[in-house]
């Protein structure tokens, strides 16, 4: 199996190439349509990475992403499938595709928010609104006998 590249990006300034041994793909047969060819060949792939054991990450990149992706994950099993394709090549690379844009994605690093005030009207909107709901919930009182 060939390696898996998955392109430069921010927490990875260089790429990444995933070993092939480190890769498992598995093939089944598709639902949908095609007639008679869906039922004769396994053009559905399942690719998986084991991340707690793959040989490619550090150690600060495998938790991060071990983090991002825990409700995909399977243990510490990340599995993308595709059979949007007839074809099992096709397929394959569009598994591929989508495993490198996880990691891609688990792998940059958490952009830190930047603290903004709300604006002065905002402000003015938002104690009006107080104001108009409290006069409500007094006129809900019962009226003085006086």
């Amino acid at each position: 199996m060939d390696d898996l590249k998955v392109p430069a990006g921010p927490g990875i300034p260089h790429g990444l190439v995933v070993p092939g041994g480190d890769l498992t793909e598995q093939f089944s047969r598709s639902s949908g349509p095609g007639g008679q060819h869906v039922n004769t060949s396994d053009s559905r792939v399942q690719l998986s990475i084991d991340l707690g054991s793959t040989t490619v990450l550090t150690e600060a990149q495998r938790q991060r992403v071990i983090e991002r992706l825990s409700a995909k994950l399977s243990g510490t099993v990340l599995t993308v499938s595709s059979d949007e394709q007839r074809s099992q090549l096709r397929n394959r690379n569009a598994a591929r595709q989508r495993l490198a844009e996880l990691l891609r994605e688990a792998l940059a690093p958490p952009v830190a928010r930047r603290a903004t005030k709300p604006s002065r009207n905002s402000r003015r909107r938002r104690t009006r609104a107080e104001r108009r709901r409290s006069e409500i919930k007094q006129n809900r009182r019962r009226p003085r006998l006086e």
